[in-house]
């Protein structure tokens, strides 16, 4: 039976657009059938596309002893440095497929079986990317939490606006709470309807 190429592309985000990956593909020889997109994070393998290609408990893998498996470049594959060395063992000694990996071309299995060194450099290359991948992945994250704690310091307010308060809200809300006036006269104080009133106090209280 004729081996096969397959493709695998994987985008991040539903909105990210996965068209340059499919034209690399493409351009390379893997047929548009054969190409298989997960919108997902590279967090971990837990992917319906990815999973159709190398099997689970119940089902049969798609590639085959033999066939190939083509990305553009490793983080296509995965983030994680883990996960990432262990599907390419899985791949290419479980399944005996190839993988080609298009920005990286030592990163290419088909040309790495007959000696040690040329086993030994993939390796080792594989090694090094999968460990940068996880670690910029680490970096994001560290970064993302950082920028939140300085926000939080400078008093900024995350996420959706706070509403915004007329001037005296607070000295006519501490009357009214206070029992000093009613809320139709708080109301009336402030030139708010009703529904905004109460809207804002509910959240002042929070």
């Amino acid at each position: 039976m004729e081996n096969r190429i397959y493709g695998y592309v994987r985008v991040s985000d539903k909105d990210q657009n996965e068209a340059r990956q499919i034209e690399e593909l493409l351009s390379f020889g893997v047929k548009r059938r054969n190409i298989k997109i997960d919108k997902a994070s590279g967090k971990d393998f837990n992917r319906k596309a990815y999973l159709a290609l190398v099997g689970t408990e119940h089902t049969e893998a798609a590639l085959r002893e033999g066939d190939i498996l083509v990305i553009l470049s490793i983080d296509r594959l995965g983030r994680n440095y883990g996960e990432i060395m262990e599907q390419w063992r899985r791949i290419t000694q479980g399944i005996k497929a190839d993988i080609v990996v298009l920005d990286m071309p030592l990163l290419d299995t088909r040309h790495k079986k007959d000696t040690l060194d040329n086993r030994f450099v993939a390796d080792l290359v594989l090694q090094i990317l999968s460990y940068v991948a996880e670690k910029e992945r680490e970096n994001i994250k560290r970064r993302q939490a950082q920028g939140i704690a300085v926000a939080r310091a400078e008093g900024r307010h995350l996420g959706r606006p706070r509403a915004e308060y007329p001037d005296k809200w607070a000295e006519v809300y501490a009357q009214w709470q206070a029992g000093e006036i009613t809320g139709v006269q708080a109301m009336e104080l402030l030139k708010l309807k009703k529904n905004t009133f109460y809207k804002l106090a509910k959240k002042y209280g929070e």
